[in-house]
């Protein structure tokens, strides 16, 4: 029988509830927990508010129960400031940028931040808090990302992956970058290369760099999640398109799953890609204000990797295993939400 109750506000991307609210919610599960998203529940022991809610007068009221709130936070919305994205766009943006804001300074008891870049970008803009804070990166099942299984690279050519849930919305130079890595690479070293990409690009995008790139572009589109150990095991490499990501769960699957990982020195790619788990270089200008990036730079890694990539390979799987498994994570959660 259940005896404890923590509600985890709801977290959604396409398709339904997000990766984190569906690995976290079994964890709490199996450890005892009954897990609700009804603010309104009976019981309620804790609240863990993924982001923000709109439900602020609910919060209020079980906070002066007692019952602790605690918020986890990635990064803020600023793509919209520096590139035209609509009003729509810019309006929603800011509005859930403010919505943030106010439940970090007004209704959590406590933080959970995904990064120390996150903490620290949090604080720099919004000033720190009273509340105490953690840092909790983001784990992965390593039963399902890991290096066995269905999925091998090609011997014959390079594959580059990368794997983002939207490409579009401001972020279309990730993949303008990426097209221009796969013609660097191909450039430096004998073999063919391919990119493959998965995530959310629009007909047109494909269609203009399917032209534009010197090198085979193949679109996955959004790929069931079910699949994605598989797809990170056909490839040699992994970029990291987002710029400035909190703690990108692309990263942690690939290195799971045994995939080295090349990134810009942005958001908290240095804290994930250490040792020997992939490449981070510096950006070559500020990724605040979205600067040309050092592609050259980028490829010469690609090539340091792929001329050891069994031992990058190892070096990932273990990177994943030391630090990002998902019972090491939900325990960590367990310990913010229960402790006073």
């Amino acid at each position: 029988m259940f005896q404890r109750s923590i509600c985890l506000t709801p977290q959604y991307e396409r398709g339904g509830p997000a990766s984190f609210q569906r690995r976290l919610e079994a964890g709490l599960t199996s450890r005892g927990f009954r897990v609700t998203h009804d603010l309104r529940a009976e019981d309620l022991q804790a609240v863990l508010v993924i982001g923000a809610t709109r439900q602020v007068l609910p919060l209020l009221k079980l906070r002066r129960k007692g019952v602790q709130i605690v918020q986890r936070l990635n990064g803020m919305n600023w793509i919209h400031r520096q590139r035209r994205t609509g009003l729509r766009h810019y309006l929603r943006a800011e509005y859930g940028n403010w919505l943030l804001a106010f439940t970090r300074r007004f209704l959590a008891d406590r933080i959970v931040y995904q990064s120390n870049f996150s903490r620290d970008w949090w604080q720099r803009v919004y000033g720190p808090t009273r509340q105490s804070d953690r840092i909790i990166y983001n784990g992965v099942d390593l039963s399902v990302f890991n290096p066995d299984g269905e999925g091998a690279p090609p011997e014959d050519r390079c594959r580059l992956l990368i794997v983002e849930g939207n490409l579009g919305g401001g972020y279309e130079s990730g993949l303008e970058t990426a097209v221009l890595l796969a013609g660097e690479i191909a450039r430096r070293q004998p073999r063919p290369v391919e990119l493959l990409v998965a995530g959310g690009a629009s007909p047109a995008l494909q269609t203009v760099w399917q032209k534009r790139s010197p090198v085979p572009v193949q679109f996955a589109g959004l790929v069931a999640r079910e699949r994605i150990p598989a797809l990170d095991r056909s490839a040699h490499l992994l970029y990291a398109a987002d710029i400035n990501a909190a703690c990108p769960n692309s990263v942690i699957e690939a290195m799971a799953c045994g995939l080295p990982v090349l990134a810009f020195d942005s958001g908290a790619l240095n804290e994930l890609v250490t040792g020997q788990a992939g490449r981070v270089v510096p950006y070559g200008g500020s990724p605040w204000k979205l600067d040309p990036p050092d592609v050259p730079a980028l490829a010469q890694a690609s090539l340091e990797i792929l001329a050891d990539w069994p031992a990058f390979h190892q070096a990932a799987r273990q990177r994943a295993v030391d630090d990002f498994g998902l019972d090491r994570m939900v325990d960590l959660y367990v310990q913010a939400l229960v402790e006073k």
